[in-house]
């Protein structure tokens, strides 16, 4: 217990980690009622529609690559989260805002998604190579692994009580509840002690663009390798709201309760998988294949459940295995990386795994309404094996390396 959450000892972090937890709730809360509006409210059941949103909202990190990795290197990350936080916290006011009065339409929507997702492009990479300012290389992977358990207790927590608050009090309510629970991370960030800030590296002037991120991961096999196999899971197999949101209404024919739980019921599989990832000391390309796999054969299993509980219990083992790939992945980005260009490879394989929805959500979405919700999840599960086979391609190039070496 104590390896698993060693980077809780550390003030800053500590205090980071909770106010994190609260803001994430109702991120999740915002996500929830967003794409129920979207299904129920502003299109009927268009699944399409909540892949455009999606591809809108992780769309910016892939189009401003160029300007978000290199502004975590080169600025003041504390001072950039005030920033981006605020932002985020009163796009989602405007929203909640619209939606209450009754004025809200589906472009707005897209809108709303759009800014968000250009704020979240700056905010996502300072984020988490914030981290390591935070508690050092030394326990780096172990926070990220608690950062990913704090992000998936809250969409354990986030969607369930979105779910209840939507029947009772409407969406609107519930964008500005998650408006209110930013003040949690701009209090953290007010609070915290930069005499106890690790040393970050000097970025000199050899590693000043993206193009220099671009260089270095290509140059490594292993980063390569978990940049392509990001690639594939992000654009094809992370459409989890397209998934859930069209076998709640189009298969099993729940209404918001019911819809909130099953984000829940995969979330706990998110915490297993990030607890289990926080108790290991490195990153393993053998862990971040088996991961894609376990991803892949856990996608199929869903699509063919015949009832709402049998589906659940099915998404709990997709969300453990999807936490295992992406927990695994951002540590090896971070760890195997030159810490002078670390948020840039962060903001590259972030852009990649989030920045490729526009391409994959839009395609599954169609997929959904024209050959039905349960294809959506096998095109998906596609996407997990065929990562599968490019981490077991960098995992025999890498023993052969280390026998070499040996010899």
């Amino acid at each position: 217990m104590r390896t698993t959450f060693r980077s809780l000892v550390n003030f800053n972090y500590r205090l980071w980690a909770a106010g994190a937890l609260v803001s994430n709730i109702g991120t999740w809360m915002q996500r929830t009622a967003q794409d129920w509006i979207v299904l129920t409210q502003l299109t009927q059941h268009d699944a399409t529609s909540v892949g455009i949103v999606m591809s809108l909202q992780f769309g910016p990190q892939f189009l401003l690559l160029p300007l978000t990795g290199y502004a975590a290197d080169r600025f003041d990350r504390r001072r950039l989260l005030v920033f981006t936080q605020s932002a985020m916290g009163l796009l989602a006011l405007g929203l909640g805002i619209l939606t209450l009065t009754g004025a809200v339409h589906l472009w707005q929507v897209y809108l709303f998604a759009f800014l968000l997702g250009c704020v979240t492009a700056f905010d996502a990479p300072t984020r988490q190579s914030f981290v390591a300012e935070l508690v050092g290389d030394a326990h780096l992977s172990n926070a990220v692994a608690l950062n990913s358990t704090s992000f998936n207790a809250a969409r354990m927590i986030g969607p369930a009580v979105a779910g209840v608050l939507i029947a009772i009090i409407g969406s609107g309510w519930v964008f500005v509840l998650n408006a209110l629970s930013f003040a949690a991370v701009l209090a953290a960030l007010a609070f915290l002690r930069p005499a106890e800030f690790h040393a970050r590296v000097a970025t000199g002037g050899k590693g000043r663009g993206v193009a220099d991120g671009m260089r270095h991961v290509w140059g490594r096999p292993d980063l390569r390798a978990v940049l392509v196999m990001f690639f594939l899971i992000g654009t094809f197999g992370i459409n989890f709201p397209i998934y859930i949101s069209s076998m709640s209404v189009s298969v099993f024919h729940v209404g918001a309760g019911q819809f909130g739980l099953l984000t829940s019921a995969m979330a706990v599989g998110s915490v297993t998988g990030a607890l289990l990832a926080a108790g290991r000391e490195k990153p393993r390309m053998a862990l971040l294949l088996g991961a894609a796999l376990a991803f892949g054969l856990a996608l199929m299993i869903a699509a063919a459940m015949p009832t709402y509980r049998l589906f659940a219990v099915a998404l709990f083992f997709v969300g453990l295995a999807t936490q295992t790939f992406t927990t695994t992945a951002h540590s090896a980005a971070q760890l195997w990386s030159d810490p002078s260009l670390r948020g840039r490879v962060i903001a590259l394989v972030l852009a990649v795994s989030a920045g490729s929805t526009p391409l994959g959500a839009p395609l599954i979405g169609f997929i959904a309404d024209t050959l039905g919700p349960r294809w959506s999840l096998v095109a998906g599960a596609s996407s997990g094996f065929f990562a599968a086979a490019v981490g077991v391609l960098a995992f025999v190039r890498q023993r052969r390396g280390a026998i070499a070496a040996a010899a």
